[in-house]
């Protein structure tokens, strides 16, 4: 019998898991509570069965994935624990977002009274593609990590890290602290050098010495744009992280409101603003 999985929510990457899981034989459950015309399309598109009612939704499932925004993902938790403690036969409730150690630790305690088994999941990588055996890596830790690994049958790349509830999500925010922190320091490279109208000489300098870098930021800033309102508190649980490093966990900070402006610009199409900079750097 083909496993039902409930996949929370229906973005990106939650859209792209669910899609896979269901193409290699699960039964794949969303909720589209207040969700917007676009997840609402993404999950059509993905093939997941919308189902409103929060107990119907869980009914029977086998896992229930949480891929939310950062920000969303204990209320997500706090909404399903009542629906949760009332099911004869628990699933695994697996936290998959872009928190720290001590945040997925406190949502674990949201869902611990239900009496289902928690796993702790850190997605490193994009979406998994439609066609073709790619994955994102899944590092998964905690007291449902082995429950989880099932789903390596259904093309996820599950990777076990021994431990309990948080070190999955340190391998996340740690990858990401690199990946998304980079990308912030290049944005403020880039409006730094437009402000001080040096863009053309910052570029050949970038250019001659590290060509790679500079063509890695010229691809992922454009992507990133859209993103930025999501990355703001990704940014500010990788602050968490970093508490004991006082002037890490403040860099990261600064990183989420340099985001933060981002996406205000981006949203307003502001023409003076940091998108319209940043974009005046990669045209010049």
């Amino acid at each position: 019998m083909a496993p039902i999985i409930v996949v929370i929510a229906a973005g990106e990457m939650g859209a792209a898991i669910g899609q896979r899981l269901r193409l290699r034989g699960a039964d794949v459950r969303t909720s589209l509570k207040g969700r917007s015309d676009a997840t609402i399309a993404r999950a059509k598109a993905a093939g997941l069965v919308a189902i409103e009612d929060d107990a119907k939704l869980v009914a029977d499932a086998d896992f229930v994935l949480s891929v939310m925004p950062p920000g969303e993902a204990k209320n997500l938790a706090a909404r399903l624990a009542p629906v949760l403690t009332a099911l004869p036969r628990k699933p695994v409730f697996a936290d998959c977002n872009a928190v720290a150690p001590e945040t997925v630790r406190d949502i674990a305690t949201v869902v611990a009274p239900t009496g289902c088994v928690f796993a702790d999941i850190g997605i490193v990588g994009g979406p998994p593609p439609k066609e073709g055996d790619g994955s994102p890596r899944l590092y998964v830790s905690g007291e449902g990590a082995r429950r989880a690994l099932a789903l390596k049958d259904f093309g996820l790349d599950l990777r076990l890290v021994e431990g309990g509830i948080g070190e999955a999500s340190a391998v996340k925010m740690g990858y990401a602290c690199m990946t998304k922190g980079s990308q912030a320091i290049g944005a403020a490279m880039m409006l730094g050098a437009m402000r001080n109208r040096v863009a053309p000489a910052v570029k050949e300098a970038l250019g001659d010495s590290l060509p790679e870098l500079l063509g890695y930021s010229g691809r992922q800033m454009p992507r990133m744009f859209p993103k930025a309102y999501r990355w703001v508190a990704e940014m500010e649980e990788i602050s968490k992280f970093l508490a004991a490093d006082p002037g890490a966990s403040q860099m990261l900070a600064g990183a989420a409101k340099l985001y933060q402006q981002i996406a205000k610009d981006f949203e307003a199409r502001a023409a003076d603003g940091t998108v319209a900079m940043i974009e005046g750097f990669l045209k010049n």
